[in-house]
Formats: C-alpha cells, structure tokens, sequence
C-alpha cells in the first residue's frame, strides 16, 4: 500500500526483512488419541467376533438321532488404516480450505522472531516485557492467521500465474482465495469487517509501480517481457498483514527484482525500537542503489523511487501517521514499541520518481472524514454501502461491482470531491522503464521484533 509524501504524492506502502532468528515450527493439526485408539479397538472386538462366528446346527441324523456341528468362518475383514488429520485435511489447489479447518486449535505459525540489538536486547529476558506480549496473544494470534493466508494464497499464485492470463483473473483468483481462506466471502453485510482483503489485489506493470488493479472491462492481457508487482493486503479484525513481491519471466530483470528484495530486508533489519527513520531509509537506499541491471545493451542503475514510503498500520486503516522513508533523509521520527510497519521498498530502471497516471482503481474511506451533506443520492446510498462493508479499509472498483453496484461512478467522485473518500490513482515513473516491489509487515513486539508476513519465498 502506498502514502503520501510531504510534496503531496501518493506513495505505496511494502514490508522487507532479513532473519536472524529461525521462525518458530507452524502450528499443525493433532489428532485426539483417545478418541483414535478407542475406534481401533472397537473395531478389533468386530474383527474377532466376526473369526469366531457362531456355530450352526446340521440337520439330525436320521441313523443315531444326534446333530453334527458345523463351523461356518467368515473372510477377515481388512483392518481400516488410521489416518491422521493432518492427512485427511489438506489446502486444495487452488487455495480453497479455511485456516480454521487446518488450524483447528486456533493456534497459527509464529512469523520471524528476530532479536532487538545492543540497549533493547534486555527485553528478550525481561519478565515485564514478556507478561506484555503474553497478554497481546489474541492480537497477535489475528496477524498470525492473516499471514498464513498470505503465505498460503501467494505461493499458490507464484506457482500458477504464467503469461497469457488476464490481469482480470489473476486478481480474482488471488482475491477468491484469501476470502475463501478466511472463512468470510464478503457478500453479506458487514462480513467484509470481520476478515478477508485488507488491501486490493494490486498488479501494477513494468513503469507502473504501484495502486493498479483491473477495473471491470479490462482486458489486459500478462506477457512473457512484463514485470508485474503484486500487492495485497489480509485481514483478520482489522488486524492488516500488507506484503508485496515482484514477479519476471525474463532472467533479464534478475538484477532489479534482487536489488529491491534486497533492499527491503535491509530495512527489515535496520527497524526496530527507538531506531530513527532517517537510518532506515539510508540502510535501504545503500542496497538498492548497489545493483545495475542490462537491458538492450545499456546498464542501468537500480535507483529509489523516492517518493514512495513504507508506513505504519493501525488497526482497520492500511496508513496510519508515520512514513518509513526509503532514501536517506533528516526524519528523525523513531519507531516505537507496539507499533506495525510495512517496510516496502520501489526500485527502477527510470527517474526513481512516479506521478499519478491511468484510471484510478484504488479508494478508502478516510479515518477522519467530514460529515458533510450530499446533495446525490447516489452518494449517499454509496456511502451507506462502503460504511458497512469496508469501514476505513482500502477497496477497489471491482468489489462494488462485486456488491451488486451500478452506475455509482457519479456518487463515487462525489465522495471523493467532498473529502470523505480517498482516491488512489496508479503510480508511474517515465513510459519504458521498469520498476520492482518487495514489502513486509513487522510486529514490533515488546520482546522481539516479528516479521510476520516472512515466508520460505521472500
């Protein structure tokens, strides 16, 4: 997701880091033994009682007057082999099963766990420290869940998305899957609060860097020479994991994916408690502008988009006040203990600067929206709709059109006039140039640093 810089552009919000800590094991499903072993005897007691079938009395014999007995044995059944629920639940293909099925304990994979430096490595032993992070388990818990669908739907959609699709059903897949993953599809009222997308599929192309997202209509179709940024955001009560990656099939754009993970996962790494913005931002410029790519025989310089910003996320809104700048600056703004950050970096081959181009595809209701009379009353039933079913949450065209909308573009600019919803149109270095994505969330927690959206892909 993206923020406004000082100059008043929009800017998109991304999330990196680096381990130092190894990620602590996913939680897993476990069957009741007790339950198991007493099915299995149960069904042994039938086994043998079915061995020793009981005996059946001959016809009498006319010449003594006694009867003979006569065994009838029946076949064995097969014995019925025990399966674990691990085995029998699965995620389908593509991503379709509720965590909640999967993870039926509640309890979901704990992100990276990295260990906070020099005066703040105290808080890992320290018993006030860690009663506070006892007590945020539920909060902590809801970032769990909405990360491992991330993971979940994002490694499905990086196995699966090849060229030749369209930018329509790509997104749609993507968004399919983590509703579907979430248990809340989103179509009855207020369902879309309680869990589901905390930011629109964003699939911004080659100089587009962030914010575009196929309206209805679009035809757009993936090719084998684009490079592709996809940015989505999950949520589980308001509670937003906002993580992005870059997707090539070309080997040629190697370099500049590299530079832009890179330089993400130095800012996850430079981030922490009391740490100043202005450090982070030189930490992340350093990597990125360390790389060069080959492209038609030139070699270009990787270079920060600098206006584009990572940022702070409250709950229920994807930008709350702080910027996480991604070149080297004098803010010296720290972060501190208990906030969420998306640390997200922008690299390119053009200017390192983007302006709003193309349709805009992206809106949210602002935290502090003015209570202002419409005078459209199509605005107002529009306003009615978003209110109920996104709240301040990001949402895009398609969703409305998904929500049974029609012609609503008049009253959706009326709102957007009357500075009660924001509008984010796609953000664009120069026309030829190629941009590149990587984004994190982190927890800072009071005794570790989490990044939770961490995965074995990025």
């Amino acid at each position: 997701m993206l923020r406004m810089t000082s100059n008043g552009a929009s800017i998109l919000d991304s999330d990196p880091s680096v381990p130092i800590c190894k990620p602590a094991d996913g939680s897993s499903l476990r069957n009741s033994e007790h339950n198991s072993n007493t099915w299995d005897n149960d069904n042994d007691d039938n086994d043998r009682l079915d061995d020793d079938k009981e005996e059946e009395e001959a016809p009498e014999d006319p010449g003594t007057g006694s009867t003979a007995v006569k065994k009838k044995k029946k076949k064995r059944k097969p014995k019925k082999k025990k399966t674990s629920a691990n085995e029998t639940l699965k995620q389908s293909s593509p991503p379709r099963v509720p965590l909640t099925l999967l993870f039926p304990m509640g309890q979901y994979p704990v992100g990276e766990e990295v260990h906070y430096r020099n005066e703040n490595a105290f808080r890992m032993t320290s018993e006030e420290k860690r009663y506070l992070d006892r007590v945020n388990n539920d909060f902590l818990e809801e970032y769990r869940h909405g990360a491992e669908v991330h993971r979940q739907v994002r490694q499905w959609a990086q196995k699966n998305i090849k060229p030749g699709q369209s930018l329509t059903e790509i997104a749609e897949e993507i968004e399919d899957g983590v509703r579907a993953l979430t248990g809340h599809l989103g179509l009855e009222e207020g369902d879309n609060l309680k869990g589901g997308m905390g930011f629109p599929t964003g699939l911004s192309l080659n100089h587009c860097a962030a914010h575009f997202t196929p309206n209805a209509g679009n035809k757009t179709i993936l090719q084998k020479e684009d490079v592709m940024k996809v940015d989505f955001g999950v949520h589980v009560n308001g509670r937003i994991v906002d993580s992005a990656f870059t997707m090539a099939f070309d080997p040629l754009y190697d370099n500049l994916l590299a530079a832009a993970k890179d330089a993400t996962n130095a800012g996850v790494r430079e981030a922490g408690i009391d740490v100043r913005m202005s450090d982070i931002g030189a930490a992340i410029q350093e990597a990125m502008e360390s790389y060069e790519v080959d492209i038609g025989g030139q070699s270009l310089p990787v270079k920060c988009i600098r206006n584009l910003n990572g940022h702070d996320i409250v709950q229920y809104s994807i930008h709350g006040r702080k910027s996480v700048p991604i070149v080297k600056g004098g803010d010296q703004t720290r972060m501190e203990e208990g906030e969420i950050f998306a640390i997200e970096t922008f690299g390119s081959t053009g200017k390192g600067y983007v302006r709003d181009d193309m349709e805009t595809s992206h809106y949210a209701k602002k935290v502090d929206a003015p209570n202002v009379p419409l005078r459209i009353s199509s605005a107002r039933t529009l306003l009615s709709s978003i209110s109920k079913n996104f709240g301040t949450l990001p949402f895009c065209r398609r969703y409305l059109d998904r929500l049974g909308h029609e012609k609503y573009l008049l009253g959706l600019n009326n709102l957007v006039s009357s500075g009660i919803v924001e509008a984010y149109p796609p953000l664009c270095d120069s026309k030829g140039s190629y941009t590149a994505q990587f984004e994190h969330t982190i927890l800072l927690r009071p005794t570790v640093k989490e990044v939770i959206s961490r995965g074995d892909d990025y």
